[in-house]
């Protein structure tokens, strides 16, 4: 009997046994269905199932189908646990913490590789406030520059102020800002944008947007002008629960983060191409673009920069705001 007994615990030493469970994450985003940021959150939870023997699965929601970013970010919280991930735009991590708003500033930044640098310098700061939330930073991403798409021509901030402009739901503080400097804000879902343009008395006339989104949502169909100003990069950055993340057993870690990575290098560096081919293609579509020359884009940003340095302590935390500054400006003197 005994020996009966060392035989199969000796079986048994040399059967590799697994003690990771598999873990299956749901994704959630805004990203249409079979756009570029879409088949890349593919892609990457392809490579995460792959490179993990199974252990590691990704489904995706895209398209908005599992609600609004504030709703998804609730869908995360823990006793919910309906959602582990999410790839969020500026407007949704600035729910999760205002700090995340200094890259939305107006004007902030001149190109992206000066973006690029302050998001790299920042990621350390940025992640810690995830953490304290629940969240962690799996990569960045970029939907491209923000320019002004409208029923009627725009060339002055006079006409911003007059139009309806669209701005994201849930975020009020950013709304009441708009209103105390003379704009006219309505607080929509992005997913609501091209129902209300359509519309003769729809709720906005006008939204900002960068072009491969307005292209692929046809939002240029019946706003048919863009004011072409560039008004700050749309970053964006795919999130998990720290909860989800801790159910990633150790070894599959690395993998996961570098297919994120991977994901990363498709986000950001895709966003200046779309740009401009998306520009192109709604040109060809019945687009008018509104360039201003250099005199008067200079007056422009003069005159914008007046209501942008009242972020500073109120939408972006002091330290955020300072700590973007530091690091912007470092980066242009050592171009200098």
């Amino acid at each position: 009997m005994l020996v009966r007994k060392v035989m199969v615990l000796a079986v048994a030493l040399l059967i590799p046994i697994s003690l990771s469970a598999a873990v299956t994450l749901k994704l959630a985003t805004q990203a249409p269905v079979n756009s570029s940021w879409h088949k890349a959150l593919l892609d990457m939870g392809a490579e995460w199932e792959s490179k993990t023997s199974g252990r590691v699965k990704l489904t995706v929601y895209a398209g908005g189908t599992q609600g609004s970013e504030e709703a998804t970010i609730r869908m995360m919280r823990p006793g919910v646990d309906q959602l582990q991930a999410n790839l969020l735009m500026l407007p949704g991590l600035g729910q999760i913490d205002s700090a995340f708003n200094a890259f939305g500033v107006p004007f902030f930044f001149e190109n992206d590789a000066e973006g690029q640098y302050v998001l790299e310098k920042m990621t350390p700061f940025l992640e810690q406030k995830l953490d304290a939330k629940g969240f962690k930073l799996l990569c960045w991403g970029s939907a491209g520059w923000v320019q002004l798409f409208s029923k009627k021509p725009m060339a002055s901030l006079a006409d911003i102020k007059a139009a309806k402009l669209f701005t994201s739901q849930g975020d009020d503080r950013m709304t009441q800002w708009y209103k105390s400097n003379g704009f006219h804000p309505v607080a929509l879902s992005a997913g609501d944008i091209p129902a209300q343009l359509k519309l003769s008395t729809g709720l906005i006339d006008a939204a900002p947007s960068p072009p491969y989104p307005a292209l692929l949502l046809q939002i240029f169909r019946d706003a048919k002008y863009m004011l072409d100003v560039r008004v700050a990069p749309l970053y964006g950055a795919l999130v998990m629960t720290n909860d989800a993340w801790n159910k990633v057993d150790a070894a599959d870690r690395p993998a996961v983060i570098a297919a994120a990575k991977n994901a990363e290098k498709r986000f950001l560096g895709e966003a200046p191409k779309l740009d401009a081919d998306s520009v192109a293609t709604m040109k060809t579509r019945g687009l008018t673009v509104t360039t201003l020359d250099p005199k008067a884009a200079a007056e422009f940003r003069a005159e914008a920069e007046k209501y942008v340095k009242t972020l500073r302590g109120t939408i972006v935390p002091a330290d955020a705001y300072d700590a973007a500054i530091k690091e912007r400006d470092a980066y242009r003197k050592s171009k200098k």
